[in-house]
């Protein structure tokens, strides 16, 4: 038998046109053109900023002869046996009356406008360019010897995080490989590879302890042990840590210098970014009044959160206690997207006693000082800087003055009583009790002066009993010139909204009420209708499916935002009228919260919906299920979200669920790195080299050297750019291959906003007939050549009688050739769902008759109707049954069509139920349109006028459905359907 021909290495040698930062090049050309395909869909047929459906030399598709000219999208017209409206496609870059985002006027600060100056603090000329960053010349890789061994050490300590001993394993293969041709691997050991990496000198924060113990009084006999233990905090530098952000030229384009206000095309102040708001600019009026030389310095202000986590329970109560570090100044997209913008700066002491001496006062007063005199300690680098201008590097290269400032404060309600240092059960922003929370009278806002007044006034028990305040600590902030730690605390969407008022409160009570009202076992069948509901949701790009209903223990904050997302419609015509609208005015308000930009006429909004939700809660006070009423610390947090939006800006970069996520990198994942004994050590050393590595990554990015790949500099001269460069800067890191694993790959589209467009995927599906009456035969759509034939005279005659709607019959198909595809590629703005640094978005539309080797798919979307109404007026919904492309016959083609392939889709069409939203839901119905035989109506539209997806969910009546019904079956199988607004952020903003 002869010897098996193995597949060899070969160095990437195709280079993309398309990636800039990194280069990206490929083995072959077959690889060249999958990675094309994949990560590059969106721009190869989306110009910016104007859309043109016809490709421009640069972005033309790479060896690919088809024509992809296009029709003129204006020319798209509905299928006539829809009403005669203009049929125009907004683009999702078009504000919607309800959220204007417009460019309107900009006023930054007159005094600490950011101004450039050089080392000194002089200022600059206007103008002036930035000065280098590094001494460093260009290809000095040190410590490492060259890119090889960079990007070896980042591969395997930061990304694969190999464990010593197989590093050594794979060291000495590597060793064993070239040692034949007196060559060695890049690194020794392990032991070498770590040394290396902490040689590193870039961006260096090393840590410290500062070691605690109680000095108070002790008992004569029986000391509870946690008086003699000592406690280590372990800290860096805050002021070091904020220089290392600042300068880290990866921010630049994300960050401001300056407190500005914004205002949109009508008028309408907007909230946004921290340094938007209200907050920032009372600040630099402070500074500007109390800091001398602050004229044209910069406000820098630092984001703290902390919160304790447990990386494992079966080995022990092993917790740990970070407190994380960020900077107003950078863009709330860049800080919900991390990028080193969330860093640990420290890890709190955790005190613990024995179960006896655990609730004494004595020992509760010394876990609350242990706290605020940590963070005392902790913060004094930066006092001051608070009173005298530092001269700071900044993301764009330039120096400027910075004038430091405490500022919000990230923290579930546990953590906030603990930081305001109240009393649990009462509010950390006003002065109500703990049992009139919910009356509709506001409370006295809490503020540092009026404590004060009252430790001056009052007792301490009265000081408990009456104002909720804890006379015998501290707060940090009393060491801090203008930080009051009740106007700090910020708002929390995950724990105050998402986890708390809906999943913990309302979920929970709706449960109730039915065991409460139907009894036991009547109460647990409409419990098991609920979950069929929603295990029958039909799917939608990003929706969590859930299988067995939403019956399951272990519930995280994603999961709770899953279920928002379907339940609404789930319990109609199960629960009360009452119970339904009370959920549709609470998602109204949580959606609202969560958008990235709010305006004065968002808040508007946000205070009706609350006080709507406060109305017609009672229900479940008047049913038994909240006798004593909702005085709940977190529902009462929805009466102070207005100011903190004023103050701080979109409440979604400042919520717990990004130190959470922030604890798998900096705690988890380096915990189970550790041997477990003594892990904080390991932890810490873990978390720096992984910084060490970050930072030289910057480094070298910045002195032009990451470019390209590895093996750029192997390939020798023989082997040139085998495409041209093109000057597109972007970085796609999702998979949009038209075979993919999920709907998880939908999401972010790295750069700048650009306008948005929906594309057929590159490759079309084989074993399709190429003519369109085979075709018919072959999805059992036997009028598809006369819907195409009439589509394409519609195209080319938009003013003809047949456009307008009268009932004569269309021109036969002209012959041609058609191809077929299973998904298409939806990119629009919504900078409030998942997205890059400009807010774009991206997602599948499938049309498969088989997803996952499982049930058809064919997803729901909008189409463009009336751009001049308002929200879901000016749309359509549809169902695509196929995506195609048709290329006519230039040889038979009638005059006055175009010989241009056109990628078109055959839609079920579906119309509104009367002209407003259903009145209990909130949500627009829809049904399907039929025809004269009772089947659904088809048309063909172009694929410019669709928008993006669309989610339908039935609308299941008072009747329990059928026991076998599974979601791929839902859209076949009623006779009406919600638009599901709450399906992501951008529905919210479009389909209301």
């Amino acid at each position: 038998m002869s010897a098996r021909r193995r597949k060899q290495h070969s160095l990437h040698e195709h280079k993309c046109p398309y990636c800039v930062k990194p280069k990206k090049w490929c083995k072959n050309l077959s690889g060249l053109t999958q990675h094309i395909n994949s990560k590059h869909i969106d721009i190869l047929r989306a110009p910016s900023p104007v859309r043109d459906p016809t490709p421009t030399p640069s972005t033309a598709p790479v060896n690919d002869d088809s024509d992809t000219t296009l029709l003129d999208p204006e020319n798209a017209r509905i299928p006539s046996h829809l009403p005669a409206e203009e049929f125009s496609h907004p683009s999702p870059l078009d504000p919607s009356p309800a959220q204007d985002h417009t460019p309107g006027a900009r006023e930054c600060h007159p005094l600490l406008n950011g101004r450039p100056c050089d080392t000194a603090g002089n200022d600059l000329p206007q103008g002036s360019p930035p000065p280098s960053r590094t001494d460093a010349v260009f290809g000095d890789w040190s410590p490492f010897a060259n890119r090889v061994e960079f990007e070896l050490a980042e591969f395997l300590f930061k990304k694969e995080q190999m464990p010593q001993s197989n590093i050594n394993i794979l060291l000495d293969l590597w060793a064993a490989d070239v040692v034949r041709y007196g060559g060695r691997p890049p690194f020794a050991d392990y032991s070498d590879l770590y040394k290396t990496i902490d040689m590193i000198g870039i961006g260096d924060v090393p840590w410290s302890c500062l070691r605690v113990s109680y000095n108070g009084p002790r008992p004569e006999e029986d000391v509870p042990s946690w008086m003699d233990e000592v406690y280590e905090v372990w800290m860096r530098d805050p002021r070091l840590v904020s220089l290392k952000m600042l300068a880290n030229p990866e921010f630049h384009g994300s960050f401001d210098v300056a407190p500005y206000r914004e205002f949109t095309g009508s008028g309408d102040r907007q909230y946004g970014n921290l340094m938007s708001a209200n907050w920032a600019w009372k600040q630099a009026d402070a500074v500007s009044r109390e800091v001398a030389n602050s004229d044209g310095a910069m406000l820098v202000s630092q984001i703290f959160g902390s919160d304790k986590t447990t990386v494992s329970v079966a080995t022990g109560q092993n917790d740990f206690y970070p407190l994380y570090m960020s900077l107003g100044n950078l863009h709330n997209g860049a800080r919900r997207a991390h990028r080193d913008s969330i860093l640990p700066i420290a890890f709190l002491a955790i005190p613990k006693a024995e179960r006896r001496h655990a609730d004494t006062a004595a020992f509760r007063r010394f876990r609350r000082q242990l706290f605020h005199t940590s963070l005392a300690a902790i913060l004094q680098p930066l006092k001051p800087g608070m009173s005298t201008p530092e001269v700071v590097r900044c993301p764009d290269g330039h120096f400027r003055r910075a004038v430091w400032a405490l500022g919000p404060y990230i923290a579930d309600y546990p953590e906030q009583v603990l930081v305001a240092n109240i009393v649990q059960g009462w509010c950390p922003a006003c002065l109500k009790y703990p049992t009139k929370l919910d009356t509709d009278e506001p409370g006295q806002r809490r503020a540092r002066v009026h404590t004060e007044a009252l430790l001056w006034t009052f007792e301490p028990a009265s000081l408990w009993h009456d104002y909720g305040v804890v006379a015998d600590v501290t707060p940090f902030t009393e060491e801090f010139p203008r930080a009051d730690i009740n106007e700090l605390l910020s708002g929390d969407l995950l724990h105050q909204i998402i986890k708390g008022t809906f999943k913990d409160h309302l979920v929970t009570w709706v449960g109730q009420y039915l065991l409460h009202t139907h009894g036991e076992s009547r109460g647990k069948e409409l419990l098991d209708e609920i979950d069929c509901r929603i295990a029958s949701t039909p799917p939608f790009p990003g929706l969590r499916h859930f299988k067995q209903g939403r019956d399951f223990k272990q519930w995280t904050g994603d999961d709770s935002k899953a279920l928002m997302k379907v339940y609404l419609p789930a319990i109609s015509g199960i629960v009360p009228s009452e119970i339904v609208r009370t959920l549709a005015v609470f998602l109204e308000f949580c959606y609202l919260a969560r958008r990235s930009h709010l305006t004065d006429t968002t808040l508007s909004q946000m205070d009706d919906a609350r006080q709507r939700f406060n109305k017609h809660r009672q229900i479940f006070k008047s049913s038994g299920v909240r006798p004593d009423g909702f005085s709940l610390p977190r529902q009462h947090s929805l009466e102070h979200y207005l100011q903190h939006i004023r103050n701080f800006g979109a409440p979604n970069s400042l919520c717990s669920s990004m130190t959470e996520a922030k604890h798998i990198k900096a705690v988890k994942e380096p915990w189970r790195r550790s041997n477990r004994y003594e892990a904080l050590g390991q932890m810490l050393l873990t978390n720096q080299r992984i910084e060490k590595l970050s930072d030289a990554r910057v480094d070298f990015t910045a002195r032009g050297m990451m470019t390209g790949t590895c093996s750029e500099g192997s390939r020798g001269a023989t082997h040139g750019d085998v495409l041209a460069h093109t000057d597109m800067d972007v970085d796609a890191d999702a998979n949009m291959g038209d075979s993919d694993a999920g709907d998880g790959l939908a999401g972010v589209v790295p750069g700048e906003r650009v306008s948005g467009f929906v594309v057929l995927a590159r490759k079309p599906q084989p074993r399709y007939p190429p003519l369109v009456e085979d075709l018919a035969l072959h999805i059992n759509v036997p009028m598809l050549p006369s819907l195409l034939g009439r589509f394409l005279y519609e195209q080319a005659h938009p003013d003809s009688s047949l456009s307008l709607g009268l009932d004569i019959n269309p021109p036969p198909c002209p012959p041609g050739r058609i191809r077929v595809f299973h998904s298409a590629v939806s990119v629009f703005y919504a900078p409030s769902d998942p997205s890059g640094l400009g807010g774009m978005h991206r997602e599948h539309i499938r049309v498969t008759p088989s997803w996952h080797k499982g049930p058809a798919r064919y997803d729901c979307v909008f189409l463009g109707n009336d751009p001049n109404a308002p929200g879901f007026q000016s749309l359509h919904v549809a169902r695509t049954r196929l995506l195609f492309s048709f290329q006519p016959d230039p040889k038979h083609t009638p005059p006055g069509l175009s010989i241009a392939e056109v990628p078109c889709a055959l839609v079920e069409w579906f119309s509104p139920i009367g002209n407003e939203p259903d009145e209990e839901t909130g949500l627009w119905m829809v049904q399907p349109d039929l025809a004269d035989d009772g089947s659904r109506e088809l048309g063909v539209v172009h694929i410019d006028t669709v928008l993006r997806s669309a989610h339908l969910i039935p609308a299941f009546g008072d009747d329990p459905i059928p026991p076998h019904l599974k979601a791929s079956d839902a859209l076949d199988s009623f006779q009406a359907y919600y638009v599901n607004k709450y399906a992501d952020h951008h529905a919210h903003e479009i389909a209301f």
